[in-house]
């Protein structure tokens, strides 16, 4: 987020990627951290593409589950979240956008335009949306039952997220995320690259995660560990790593 400060008056984007609850680092953005982007975003003329695909997971109760939740976002912000992975409907494809009417694009020669106009055309015109079974599926997911189930899955993931967590730190690695996000981000011990601990961790803990550097260079000497699972598998994967690396 200090980063952004670092842009001169003369830098400036057009769009701006921002994933929270964030995969892979499981890591969150308090307002105060949101409202920064949201200024940048409105001052220079920016769009901010924001990926809630993880809000569901949110635990902490003063983390905004939408980017609508800052003050000006609807002029800046579009948003997109996936019932992959808040219903387990992967492979199923269901998601939704929502593009405020209050949003505007500026062409090259200055002239403004509803996004959320230019939205429903393209999409009327080349996607005819979600089949009916799945769309009927989707709206089951926010009935009373529905969502009552949904939620008692997510809390159990969640709690696989907390053994990971907490594991991970007896064993004295150094890990983020596991709050508000099904994943664990770990620094790799004793200074490994992501894929050499993936090595190490398949061939003698027989633990399978995903090395950080599949994420971009940034991730190098990171790793990410999944709590979406069966519990008692991670705990025997936790129990490997900690007999391992414990400290």
């Amino acid at each position: 987020f200090f980063r952004l400060s670092a842009f001169g008056d003369k830098e400036k984007v057009d769009l701006i990627y921002l994933c929270f609850p964030n995969n892979p680092t499981g890591t969150v953005a308090t307002k105060e951290q949101l409202k920064v982007w949201v200024d940048y975003a409105n001052k220079n003329g920016a769009i901010i593409l924001y990926d809630a695909a993880y809000e569901a997971f949110i635990t902490t109760a003063d983390i905004p589950h939408s980017i609508y939740e800052i003050e000006g976002a609807k002029t800046c912000a579009i948003e997109f979240r996936s019932f992959s992975k808040t219903a387990g409907f992967t492979g199923v494809r269901c998601g939704l956008v929502v593009v405020p009417q209050e949003l505007m694009g500026t062409t090259a020669d200055g002239e403004s335009y509803s996004l959320n106009k230019l939205w429903n055309r393209r999409t009327s015109t080349k996607f005819n949306g979600a089949s009916y079974p799945v769309q009927r599926a989707a709206a089951a997911v926010y009935s009373e039952q529905g969502w009552k189930e949904t939620k008692e899955i997510i809390d159990y993931y969640m709690d696989n997220a907390r053994i990971i967590r907490e594991g991970l730190s007896a064993a004295g690695i150094v890990c983020y995320g596991g709050v508000d996000s099904p994943y664990v981000w770990l620094k790799t011990p004793e200074g490994m690259s992501s894929w050499d601990f993936f090595d190490k961790l398949l061939n003698e803990c027989h633990v399978v995660g995903t090395p950080g550097s599949g994420f971009g260079p940034s991730g190098e000497g990171f790793f990410r560990l999944s709590a979406f699972g069966d519990k008692e598998k991670v705990i025997t994967a936790v129990d490997r790593i900690k007999k391992k690396w414990g400290k």
